[in-house]
């Protein structure tokens, strides 16, 4: 991890440290925005290119209005689990 990642975002680089050494970059990478992305309610998180082992030849990022819809999808998906039922229902 680079010292300017940690400086810009001291509170997030240690966990996204860690995520790269369990998992790798490539997984991290991969599930940024459902593993890591979410603390962004806790903590100031770099934005995905923002990483430095981010490439944008090989990765795509969200568009804010993407990610609004797909957290909008597991909030929906999580409360059908919560209650038993489905979309409209």
């Amino acid at each position: 991890m680079t010292d300017t990642l940690a400086e810009d975002y001291p509170e997030a680089a240690p966990h996204i440290q860690d995520a790269v050494a369990e998992h790798g970059e490539e997984w991290v990478l991969e599930h940024y925005y459902e593993k890591l992305y979410p603390l962004g309610i806790l903590m100031e998180m770099p934005e995905k290119d923002e990483l430095p082992f981010y490439d944008e030849a090989d990765y795509d990022t969200l568009t804010g209005a993407e990610r609004v819809e797909m957290y909008q999808a597991w909030g929906e998906y999580r409360e059908n689990l919560r209650t038993g039922t489905k979309s409209g229902e």
